[in-house]
């Protein structure tokens, strides 16, 4: 059977050596909370103003918008070398566990990354503003 790693190298066409290429760096040091939490905000602005697939904004309908984008930004300062924002909060992040209740689907994958990448375009259009609450709390 193929490990998760495997098959998430196989989905994404990204060697898993490379994957792992993040725990060389303290992007958090590099980027600063604001980053993550203004790519956070892009990101779910885009899902949660979604008219265009109405059956991946239905992914998030039980979610917050604020709290989605605490949730994510709080997980990347963690997973990026900053301090442990969500397991504080949260407890551990067992991503596995807390997406199962979701359809995640190779189209919901692609969904997902194509938002992504359009919220880290984003960033370059943004000179330090305050996009919502978190960014004046922490």
């Amino acid at each position: 059977m193929q490990s998760l790693q495997e098959k998430a190298s196989e989905w994404s066409g990204v060697d898993s050596a490379d994957a792992f290429a993040i725990d060389n760096t303290n992007l958090f040091q590099k980027l600063g909370l604001q980053t993550f939490i203004n790519l956070s905000t892009n990101f779910y602005n885009r899902v949660y103003d979604d008219e265009e697939e109405e059956w991946f904004r239905s992914i998030f309908v039980n979610s917050k918008k604020e709290e989605a984008i605490q949730n994510q930004y709080e997980f990347f300062v963690q997973r990026m070398g900053g301090p442990p924002l969500y397991s504080q909060r949260k407890g551990h992040p067992a991503l596995i566990g807390r997406h199962r209740p979701f359809p995640v689907t190779h189209q919901a994958a692609e969904r997902h990354t194509a938002f992504f990448l359009v919220a880290g375009d984003e960033l370059k259009n943004q000179n330090g503003r305050v996009p919502c609450k978190h960014g004046a709390s922490k």
